[in-house]
């Protein structure tokens, strides 16, 4: 049976912030925490190795598949600061329009620094994230 990779620990959220190399990398980190925090009332957690995660839903896939995510979370990574945020909100393409400088895949919105991106469209994407999922899964984790 598949068992999910990332699953929400009990590592410290500072102490891996700590751990990123690159100063500006790190300081980015650390206002994403502020951010994070501050616009989620949610306290982070680390999910897996290297995701600071925000909240928790348990999603049920008519396939049978199931497992716990963050409702909204970030990886400072080496190459670049991976953001997560709901796929399936139609308004998530939307606010990326004025985010500010990034790229995307299918679940990750990829940018270098925090400098290069509009923190109002940032807070936006969060809560429109948390909002979407909360209403999808109901359930707490």
């Amino acid at each position: 049976m598949y068992e999910l990779k990332t699953k929400e620990t009990e590592a410290s959220v500072i102490e891996f912030i700590q751990s990123v190399e690159n100063a500006k990398k790190r300081e980015d980190a650390y206002k994403l925490f502020d951010i994070f925090t501050e616009t989620t009332g949610y306290q982070a957690k680390m999910w897996g190795s290297s995701i600071i995660g925000f909240g928790a839903y348990h999603y049920k896939y008519d396939s049978g598949h199931e497992g716990d995510a963050p409702l909204v979370g970030y990886s400072p990574r080496k190459s670049k600061i991976s953001l997560y945020f709901a796929t399936g909100d139609t308004n998530r393409e939307e606010l990326l329009t004025t985010f500010g400088k990034h790229t995307s895949g299918k679940a990750c919105v990829y940018i270098n620094k925090v400098d290069d991106i509009h923190i109002d469209v940032l807070i936006q994407l969060i809560k429109q994230s948390v909002t979407f999922l909360e209403n999808l899964y109901p359930e707490k984790k």
